[in-house]
């Protein structure tokens, strides 16, 4: 059964525009059709068409369906987008196959990259728990500065990959299963160390991912496995 994002359900019933088009223009969906609906809050919706007509797709909720959620914790993932958007939108749609709850982009003294279009990634997000059957959409933060960013309070652990030498446990080994937790990942040049010793002093625990050296996407994204699977 096909999914669409609606997040306004509960007030407007019907389709937003844009899914409206997909359900009516590509797929050739008319009154009586059956629908499944999300609102990206933890909700699934059994919906049927009413009517349709111009850019309008009129649906009538049959059932409300709760997913309860998929792993424990809150799960936050902070990059550095990479030169490449490619690979930065890449590991946004994978991440949220996965799983995430949050997902933040990194302006750090290295970054080749100071801007990014959220509106693009959050389209990515929207296709991405439609297609893996997730309720919830991951909330996506705006650019924002490594050194506001560390200063902040967070739940749970706070941990900063990064490829200087040092002790640094696996972060399989140190995540808390069922805690939450929020991981920085560097972009392609990597940290500075300055912001390596900020992070530290603001309570975040070096780790590292494994032997092998991970592009930024990657790494990112095998952040967001391990903590995944640890909160199962």
């Amino acid at each position: 059964m096909h999914v669409f994002y609606t997040p306004d359900i509960l007030t407007k019933a019907e389709l937003p525009e844009e899914e409206a088009a997909h359900a009516t223009r590509v797929l050739r969906l008319q009154a009586g059709d059956e629908i499944r609906l999300t609102d990206g809050q933890g909700n699934f919706y059994h919906a049927r068409i009413t009517a349709t007509g111009g850019k309008r797709c009129l649906v009538d909720v049959l059932e409300t369906i709760p997913q309860p959620p998929l792993w424990k914790g809150h799960l936050h993932i902070a990059m550095a987008p990479t030169k490449n958007m490619d690979r930065t939108e890449w590991f946004a749609e994978k991440a949220t196959e996965i799983g995430l709850d949050e997902l933040t982009f990194l302006s750090c003294r290295y970054s080749e990259r100071k801007i990014i279009k959220t509106e693009r990634i959050n389209k990515i997000l929207i296709s991405a728990i439609k297609q893996s059957l997730k309720a919830r959409l991951p909330k996506l933060n705006e650019m924002t500065a490594f050194d506001h960013f560390i200063h902040q309070s967070f739940p749970g652990q706070k941990f900063i990959a990064h490829c200087y030498p040092g002790e640094k446990p696996l972060l399989k080994d140190v995540v808390q299963p069922g805690a939450s937790a929020v991981v920085l990942i560097g972009p392609e040049g990597d940290f500075s160390e300055e912001e390596v010793a900020t992070a530290l002093a603001c309570g975040f625990t070096p780790i590292s991912l494994g032997r092998s050296r991970l592009r930024t996407e990657t790494a990112a994204l095998v952040a967001c496995h391990i903590l995944n699977l640890q909160n199962q």
